[in-house]
């Protein structure tokens, strides 16, 4: 391993070990605040670490200084040469950085419950990253009882950000004269629900405004945080071994922002119909990438796509299946079309079901 990657990869350890040692102290004097900006510094880190030991590069030709925690998220999830994120680990990491510099650059609050979520999903991360990127385990560092422990039972995490937003609610009764202590609460809602939607941009003190007064009024959860409401949260193990995970509902796809767009983060999550998203039959998807019926189901099945959420999927209308495609799926067959030829792709359908070897 580079010296380089090997030290960087011990100060990620380092402030990841003294984010969790913080949140676990008997009193609460700049906790919070401590946690977020520990945690978040851990994984600029290991990202930098793993993109490094994986042959890439950190630094921009002439630069200075070393790139920025985005651009290091965006470099983990789409340079084929490094890859090692998933678009929902991009998930964590957006909400976590977002947390994060509102609590170094304003004022944030949350309940101990949201602290422990994040704290929670970060050190499933972290740790996921240095299995795949390292192959080492993160209990080589750490002893099995650092984990972050709340003086709240973990509950439902969407239940836990519904009960936020009516404590908001609440601080924002008439007659309270608590709105700055609702607009730190509500922030910290808005915060997470925009890294999840990609949208980068601190919540003004107008957009706290206007879903506190969405809040006020009654709407539903997922009218006002139609982020969170596209998400859920994953539990497994219990102990050392515990692990949470943000991964987005069932058909709701995830998009690369493209590079440069302003106020963006890295990845969003789009919310949308399933019909409107899978909006293709295969006859629609024909005629749009100018192959005949039978080629068309060629490149379906040499790429694979029916097995990919992103392309396909299977929609029950009634007592009826339908196999639908999204837009995406036209210019994946086009791309194979124009890289690996039609007559290849039709040889090895023609060729599928001979005795394999």
């Amino acid at each position: 391993m580079k010296k380089e990657a090997r030290l960087l990869k011990e100060k990620a350890i380092n402030s990841l070990t003294l984010s969790m040692e913080l949140f676990n102290r008997p009193w609460n004097l700049g906790r919070i605040d401590a946690v977020l900006m520990l945690l978040d510094h851990s994984f600029e880190m290991l990202l930098k670490a793993s993109i490094l030991h994986k042959g890439g590069k950190i630094r921009e030709r002439g630069a200075k200084n070393t790139i920025g925690f985005d651009a290091c998220v965006r470099r983990a999830l789409s340079d084929e040469r490094v890859k090692f994120l998933t678009a929902e680990q991009t998930l964590t990491l957006q909400t976590i950085n977002g947390l994060r510099d509102a609590a170094q650059h304003h004022l944030v609050d949350i309940s101990e419950g949201h602290l422990y979520l994040h704290a929670q999903a970060g050190i499933t991360l972290f740790r996921d990253i240095l299995k795949e990127v390292f192959g080492e385990d993160l209990q080589t560092y750490l002893p099995d009882r650092v984990l972050p422990v709340s003086t709240m039972a973990p509950i439902d995490p969407i239940a836990l950000f519904t009960e936020e937003a009516s404590e908001v609610a609440r601080l924002l009764a008439p007659g309270t004269r608590r709105r700055t202590e609702a607009a730190a609460r509500l922030r910290a809602l808005a915060i997470v629900d925009g890294a999840i939607r990609g949208e980068k941009l601190q919540p003004g003190e107008a957009d706290l405004q206007r879903l506190g007064k969405q809040l006020v009024q009654g709407k539903e959860f997922d009218e006002v945080f139609p982020g969170i409401a596209s998400v859920t949260f994953v539990t497994e193990g219990t102990g050392p071994t515990l692990s949470l995970r943000i991964t987005k509902k069932e058909g709701i796809p995830v998009q690369l922002v493209p590079e440069g767009t302003s106020d963006a983060s890295v990845i969003a999550v789009k919310r949308v119909n399933e019909l409107d998203y899978y909006n293709l039959g295969h006859r629609e998807l024909v005629r749009h990438v100018g192959l005949t019926t039978s080629q068309t189901t060629a490149v379906i099945w040499y790429l694979k796509l029916q097995e990919n959420p992103d392309y396909c999927k299977v929609i029950t209308i009634g007592a009826t299946r339908f196999k639908r495609y999204s837009q995406k799926a036209i210019g994946a067959i086009k791309k194979a079309v124009d890289e690996i030829g039609i007559q290849e792709i039709w040889r090895a359908y023609r060729n599928r079901n001979k005795a394999k070897v």
